[in-house]
């Protein structure tokens, strides 16, 4: 089917190139004149404007959003909304706040304009490996865009999760367990590494717990080829980002009153994660010193 996707980075682009190869016809929308032509070679139809690509596609329109979550997101839902008519749709597919999401779908069903919000998993390896959807949408939006989803994802790799904002709010709890985990593996692989009584090749160790280990997992394999490049992560600094998702998920669970230690402490570690030098970590030093006279370094 036809489609308009815009923002063309490491995920839309990637998404682009799977439904051109799976015969879809997609019509293309960068910042980067340059990654529009890129796609163009691989057989997609480039478009100058979020206008050009409204007039560029079909009756009822789809148009997939890949931009960074926030005003971006609404800028280009306004953009496109001239050229857009009653049964039309806008998905989502970027780490957007389920609130948004809903407060987007609410503002569009007064024009007829179907929001989706597609919650998307898979990263880099999607390409190849498919893309995990969790979808938000009306049944009639949902019907009208599944060949999309099919192609995007591998056998039983996407499901309706509900009205619009429902996609959004799964995957932000998908990522808050991806916290977690990221962080129990973490903090494995340090014991590991910091062991006294033996040197351990940690590369050997992945690749034996990918083999009927119980904490065998997709995770565990990139932490296998992880080491296997860098045994010691040597190339790297211990600088952990977030997309936003954990706070929510964190914040979610306090509203709920739901307790969620695992989640809450693995974001709080990434926070720790970007100080170089601890202020409170110095607090603590400073003051085992006063009250103890305990051994202080430094600086």
């Amino acid at each position: 089917m036809q489609l308009a996707m815009i923002g063309l980075g490491r995920m839309g682009g990637n998404m682009t190139e799977r439904l051109i190869r799976d015969k879809h016809q997609v019509v293309v929308f960068d910042r980067s004149p340059e990654a529009i032509q890129k796609y163009a070679k691989l057989g997609a139809i480039g478009a100058s404007s979020p206008a050009d690509i409204v007039a560029k596609l079909s009756a009822p329109r789809v148009a997939w959003i890949m931009v960074p979550a926030g005003k971006p997101v609404d800028d280009t839902i306004v953009a496109l909304l001239p050229g857009l008519s009653k049964g039309d749709v806008i998905i989502d597919g970027g780490n957007s706040n389920f609130h948004d999401s809903m407060r987007r779908a609410s503002d569009l069903a007064p024009k007829g304009i179907h929001f989706v919000d597609s919650g998307t998993s898979g990263g880099i390896w999607g390409l190849e490996n498919g893309y995990c959807l969790m979808i938000g949408a009306s049944d009639e939006a949902f019907a009208l865009c599944e060949p999309i989803f099919k192609s995007l994802t591998p056998p039983d790799g996407y499901g309706h999760m509900g009205p619009p904002g429902s996609g959004h709010y799964v995957k932000m709890i998908h990522n808050g367990i991806e916290y977690g985990a990221l962080q129990a593996y973490a903090e494995g692989y340090e014991i590991l590494h910091a062991s006294k009584d033996f040197k351990l090749d940690l590369h050997q160790i992945a690749k034996v717990w990918n083999h009927g280990s119980v904490v065998r997992s997709w995770l565990n394999e990139l932490a296998e080829l992880a080491f296997a490049h860098d045994p010691n992560l040597d190339q790297l600094k211990g600088f952990v980002e977030d997309s936003g998702e954990g706070r929510w998920t964190v914040q979610e669970a306090i509203d709920l009153d739901v307790p969620a230690p695992v989640i809450t402490l693995s974001l709080l570690a990434r926070l720790r994660s970007r100080q170089a030098d601890s202020f409170s970590a110095k607090v603590i030093a400073a003051l085992r010193n006063e009250f103890g006279g305990h051994a202080v370094k430094k600086a």
